[in-house]
């Protein structure tokens, strides 16, 4: 197995650890059809947190390729932000990785996005990712985007980055309750997934992976983001 996919599979183990740890795994309707050999997608739940998913491809044999998705929203009562992050990898490099801590209705200066940003400032990618439209309405200003990681290094670096944000997000989330107003909340997190709906790239990957295009089209609209009906 290659180093990076080695550390990547570390990393999906270690978030899954991570989520039963601090949450209640869940049977969310609907995600049981996105679940086979190659195509897992778990979810979980705690009383700050309404829902932490995490979206893996396994292309490894067919495609020569591995994709992880996680995403993390607050409950509706906490106006915390959104923690994201995605990567994409074939067997010598990332072609990309990303991670934020995306506004919801606590806005962009939430003390936990300002902990986000510290946490990041001191990396900067060998190749950074220039951000779609649809991402900068969305994205903080110091997203990590990175392109063409192909040394163990910058890899470990950008996982334990994710790995160590994602465990202060909950330690921290919890601090927030109460303090969202839900409608407030509702409007900021379904322009979240309507902006990350408009990424063609995720579908357009996804297929290219062998799965089927009917499933992705669902999977995008109703699984991987979904809007709120308040």
């Amino acid at each position: 197995m290659s180093i990076i996919w080695k550390k990547l599979i570390e990393c999906q183990h270690e978030i899954i650890k991570i989520f039963d740890d601090r949450a209640d795994e869940y049977d969310e309707p609907g995600l049981a059809h996105f679940n086979n050999d190659t195509w897992v997608n778990r979810v979980w739940a705690n009383k700050s947190v309404r829902r932490a998913h995490i979206d893996v491809v396994d292309a490894r044999e067919s495609k020569g390729l591995w994709m992880m998705h996680v995403c993390v929203f607050p409950v509706l009562n906490n106006n915390g932000p959104i923690y994201g992050f995605d990567v994409i990898a074939g067997k010598t490099k990332m072609t990309g990785a990303f991670h934020d801590f995306s506004a919801s209705s606590g806005g962009i200066n939430h003390p936990m996005i300002e902990g986000y940003k510290e946490a990041v400032a001191d990396f900067i990618p060998k190749k950074q990712r220039q951000l779609p439209e649809w991402a900068t309405n969305i994205f903080t200003d110091k997203m990590l985007a990175a392109g063409n990681v192909n040394t163990e290094e910058e890899a470990v670096a950008i996982i334990d980055l994710a790995l160590d944000n994602l465990r202060a997000y909950f330690d921290e989330i919890v601090e927030f309750d109460g303090l969202g107003d839900r409608e407030l909340t509702i409007e900021a997190q379904n322009y979240y997934c309507h902006n990350q709906q408009q990424n063609p790239h995720t579908p357009r990957t996804m297929k290219s992976l062998g799965l089927d295009e009917a499933d992705v089209d669902k999977f995008c609209t109703d699984m991987l983001f979904p809007k709120i009906n308040s």
